[in-house]
């Protein structure tokens, strides 16, 4: 009788503990599909927010005017200015097609007179909001194109 009553209470004592575990890693799978998924979408947002600022930054370096060529040592050369890089980079802006959410220039500039160098920043938002991952993140990047006149 007591044989049969020890067994009893082992067999009651296994029940249950395979389905916590399952649920434990069902819930760290599904945790770890988001994140992954989260991450995709941040790096994909952050590669098309360079594609703009690669765009902004080749318009601006093609802002330069027949005027400000000259010619050094037998080359040609040309003068890029700040306001006039900054102006072609808010005007490809506002014709530039894109679905990123909050984009704003940092900077428009030519340091050197030769190249224009673009920062965007814009703001990631995760396709699902979750407690494992933010809400939202600002996003920044920077490139530099150079015109050359031959």
């Amino acid at each position: 009788m007591i044989r049969r009553l020890l067994a009893a209470l082992d067999r009651d004592d296994e029940r249950g503990s395979t389905l916590l575990l399952t649920i434990f890693y069902c819930f760290l799978g599904i945790s770890l599909v988001l994140v992954v998924v989260s991450a995709t979408s941040l790096y994909l947002e952050r590669k098309r927010l360079f594609t703009l600022a690669d765009g902004a930054a080749l318009a601006g370096a093609e802002a330069w005017s027949l005027d400000t060529v000259r010619i050094d040592d037998d080359r040609l050369s040309l003068e890029l200015d700040s306001a006039g890089v900054s102006d072609a980079v808010v005007e490809y802006l506002g014709d530039a097609t894109h679905s990123l959410e909050d984009v704003s220039v940092v900077r428009a500039a030519s340091d050197d007179g030769q190249s224009a160098t673009v920062t965007l920043r814009a703001v990631w938002y995760a396709p699902v909001h979750t407690e494992l991952v933010p809400v939202a993140v600002p996003i920044e990047v920077t490139a530099t194109a150079r015109s050359v006149f031959h």
